[in-house]
């Protein structure tokens, strides 16, 4: 049974989210790293993966002030101006041995809305500490990576949008070594 097909039976939704693609000065792409906690318990597949700053839009929140908040919330970055973005929604479904595991049980994939900012502070500005004691951490270690290498580090089932995304947004990137910070 597809993806598709087990979520609809389960009458899981896709989770409303933003998507940030963020830019430093050379063109690098800003990536975290991330332990979810059902990768952690599986002993299949890696327990770390690389992503994109996303999440969640509350509700009546404009999704681009979902950006900017999803931005500050798991990077710590607030200079940071919007570049671009894709009009419509980008969705990706979890596996099916995901389902009802992954995103709490709640949801079946994520339907994005994805922006491209550019980074306008400093290294020293990116704080991936909670922002509040009701936060969890998001991220373990970051690191600037060129966009075409975004799509090989995130998990399988993101990777076409993420390939999707980096072809949107290819105008904003060059191609430079990989600058790594890790916490």
């Amino acid at each position: 049974m597809s993806a598709l097909a087990q979520s609809e039976s389960l009458g899981l939704p896709l989770r409303p989210c933003v998507g940030v693609v963020l830019f430093n000065a050379e063109g690098l792409v800003w990536v975290g790293q991330h332990t979810p906690r059902w990768a952690r318990q599986r002993q299949d597949m890696a327990a770390s993966f690389w992503q994109l700053p996303q999440g969640g839009i509350e509700p009546r929140e404009p999704s681009r002030e979902a950006a900017f908040r999803e931005l500050w919330e798991e990077t710590g970055v607030r200079n940071a101006s919007l570049i671009g973005e894709i009009p419509g929604w980008l969705t990706y479904e979890l596996p099916s041995e995901l389902l009802g595991v992954a995103l709490q049980g709640k949801y079946a994939g994520h339907r994005l809305r994805w922006y491209a900012m550019r980074f306008e502070g400093t290294d020293s500005e990116i704080d991936i500490q909670p922002k509040s004691p009701s936060m969890k951490r998001e991220f373990e270690a970051w690191q600037w990576v060129p966009l075409s290498e975004v799509s090989r580090l995130a998990m399988d089932f993101r990777r076409p949008v993420y390939e999707e995304v980096a072809q949107e947004f290819a105008r904003f990137a060059r191609s430079s070594p990989t600058r790594i910070a890790a916490e």
